[in-house]
């Protein structure tokens, strides 16, 4: 079980932080990715531009907010795009705003393999960009919702507003009879934090709809783009 420990992370200087923890420590890079902070993550993205100006293999850069009992980190998985005959990209699957949520084990401890994960559509990310400070909203998945097995795994996530109005309380239910498991997570929030995630989610929504390649990209590079799926989609909520 890979239990990772986050201690004096505000102390070091960002590249002290890069330089002690990268090196030889054997940890699996999607660990560290997402316990690092969102400053540290831009750092080692850095690390994987070429020559010629390109970005190499997928960038790791999620916010995330360590607290008491949990952890919670989010980042946008972009859609996939499929070159049609006539030239032009025609949009496979729309993208989603990950959220991944995993407990602490001790004082700064938290356990990765324990992880579990909401996918947010495009139209549930509306609804949570668009809530005050008083409001809440909560989310049901159901992978088998149309099916005889509906029911068996499912998963809850609300967001609901502290009593003195100071940020939110962001809690995951998941419940799998298959495996006869219940886990539940909840992750305070404060106002500030809360204003990042809704800043990012706002700015990522075009994103993971798609339209940003739609109205940026002129229809030149289009048609020189590969004939095959682009794999920017690569871990579904369903997996855990």
């Amino acid at each position: 079980m890979a239990i990772l420990k986050l201690a004096g992370l505000l102390r070091p200087s960002r590249n002290q932080l890069l330089h002690k923890r990268l090196p030889g420590e054997g940890v699996r890079d999607s660990i560290w990715q997402h316990a690092i902070n969102t400053l540290a993550g831009f750092s080692t993205v850095r690390q994987n531009i070429v020559a010629d100006g390109k970005l190499t293999g997928r960038v790791f850069a999620p916010y995330s907010v360590f607290k008491g009992k949990a952890a919670l980190s989010a980042e946008p998985r972009l859609p996939t795009f499929s070159k049609l005959d006539s030239g032009g990209v025609k949009l496979n699957r729309r993208g989603v705003i990950m959220l991944t949520f995993w407990p602490s084990v001790g004082e700064r401890k938290y356990d990765w393999e324990k992880r579990q994960l909401f996918a947010l559509s495009a139209t549930e990310v509306g609804s949570l960009i668009s809530i005050g400070t008083r409001d809440s909203c909560e989310f049901f998945h159901d992978p088998s919702m149309l099916s005889s097995n509906a029911g068996q795994v499912r998963k809850s996530l609300s967001f609901k507003p502290n009593a003195d109005g100071s940020g939110y309380f962001v809690s995951l239910s998941v419940v799998n009879n298959n495996l006869k498991t219940n886990d539940r997570f909840t992750v305070p929030v404060t106002t500030a934090e809360f204003a990042v995630m809704r800043t990012a989610f706002s700015f990522a929504l075009p994103h993971i709809m798609g339209w940003d390649r739609f109205t940026n990209q002129p229809s030149e590079s289009v048609s020189q783009s590969p004939s095959k799926v682009v794999p920017q989609l690569t871990e579904a909520e369903w997996d855990r």
